[in-house]
């Protein structure tokens, strides 16, 4: 049996191969990295492999000690090759990004993550590890024939509400894991409410100005009134396992924008049960509606950030109308009221974990009394990013597994995890 993965590569027809010759490698940032007994896992069930076009993959040979670029098929040296990448499944961050050498003429990669793939003794490993045990989006509690005939069901009974109907898209069109989990009665259901945002984050997933990038999912194209978002919200919230509803989603834009809805909607709610929690995922432009929603009944915030460094923030979202130091006006102003903060923290091995960035973090922890870190993988071209925010490195990078380490040291009340957790113990 073998002690390190072995390279995989997928040839001209997209047949993935092992080349024994050569160990899997990372990426950190700008740099190839050799991977550490540690460092791997196998894939998660869930998990989806790319073929990454006009892209060499890059392995480590051992005995000459450097990085080797796989030019051509090792068994036919006629054919090209191309590098192999992981989209790990939910609750998984990666340690590694994909290494490869691009060619000149290689195509902009769509917006998802792009994880480091091996071959160990006869299965797949990527370089990842599981930050979050809850199991509300593994792949073996979708029952995909299941989830259509409730979604289907319930968009016939409630023909009348918008909300219902987009979710029944999201669920069907696009496989959203939360449309999944509310149209299954159990655990976080999504509540989107804004077609409008102020921020122009290059990797949006629902809006994209790029002629050569494709969002991945259509964006909400109305607000819904508080009774739409009171008839999805309220019955989950009675009834549903560890429920959370939750505000902002990929499908929307930034749901403070429609910060006057939210606050009917989440009285609403709360004049019909207690149960439950009311979560908002937010970029956290506008901590003055924060402190609204909060006086109306909000439990919970997730603000979304790329970076703690205010130019490279700014270089990925783009803000209009707000600064980096709103943000952190929006958690302060989340737990002056006792309630609870997290951030959605995209995560790109080598940038992420960089020692300039950990000591932003730290003071940004500091600073806003931070709950929970959710190590969310940033989906985008890796190299695409880098080049559009004008990253330079500054510092070393220490590595995911020995950032989490350092972050669980020096702050040990912090949690990680890559959901919004329910805080009531009654909806258990």
């Amino acid at each position: 049996m073998k002690d390190r993965p072995t390279l995989v590569y997928a040839d001209a027809d997209g047949k993935i191969f092992d080349w024994p010759e050569l160990e899997m490698a990372g990426r950190s940032a700008t740099e190839w990295r050799r991977i550490r007994p540690g460092d791997w896992i196998p894939l998660p069930a869930g998990s989806e492999l790319f073929l990454l076009p006009a892209r060499l993959p890059v392995g480590y040979h051992p005995g000459k000690k450097r990085f080797e670029t796989l030019s051509h098929d090792p068994y036919d040296t006629t054919r090209p090759v191309q590098a192999v990448a992981a989209f790990i499944a939910p609750a998984h961050t990666q340690v590694y990004s994909a290494a490869y050498k691009s060619l000149p003429e290689a195509p902009l990669l769509p917006l998802f993550a792009y994880t480091a793939v091996g071959w160990l003794n006869d299965r797949f490993v990527v370089t990842g590890i599981r930050v979050d045990a809850d199991e509300r989006q593994d792949f073996r509690h979708f029952d995909a024939e299941l989830i259509r005939r409730n979604a289907q069901r319930r968009m016939k009974k409630e023909s009348k509400n918008r909300l219902i109907q987009h979710l029944g898209k999201c669920t069907m069109t696009y496989g959203c894991p939360a449309a999944r989990n509310l149209f299954m009665n159990r655990w976080e259901a999504p509540l989107p409410t804004s077609p409008v945002c102020n921020a122009r984050c290059i990797g949006c997933i629902s809006f994209q100005a790029k002629e050569d990038l494709c969002a991945t999912q259509d964006r909400i194209t109305f607000v819904p009134t508080p009774e739409e978002i009171g008839g999805v919200a309220v019955p989950h919230l009675k009834k549903a396992p560890r429920a959370v509803v939750s505000f902002g989603q990929g499908c929307e834009g930034e749901p403070l924008m429609q910060a006057s809805s939210l606050e009917k909607s989440i009285r609403l709610m709360r004049q019909s049960t207690t149960r439950g929690t009311i979560n908002l995922n937010t970029n956290g432009s506008l901590p003055g509606q924060v402190e609204k929603l909060c006086a109306a009944g909000l439990d919970s915030i997730r603000v979304s950030l790329n970076s703690c460094r205010r130019k490279y923030y700014n270089g990925y979202f783009n803000p209009h109308g707000y600064r980096f130091e709103d943000i952190k006006r929006s958690i302060q102003n989340i737990k002056s009221h006792g309630k609870f903060a997290s951030i959605n923290y995209f995560v790109l091995p080598g940038f992420t974990d960089e020692e300039d960035e950990w000591r932003e973090l730290c003071r940004f922890i500091e600073e806003t009394g931070l709950d929970l870190i959710q190590m969310r993988n940033l989906n985008i071209d890796p190299e695409w990013y880098l080049r559009t925010i004008n990253y330079t490195p500054t510092s070393k990078a220490m590595g995911i597994r020995e950032l989490m380490a350092r972050l669980e040291h020096r702050f040990p009340d912090l949690r990680f995890g890559y959901f919004n957790p329910c805080l009531d113990p009654g909806a258990s």
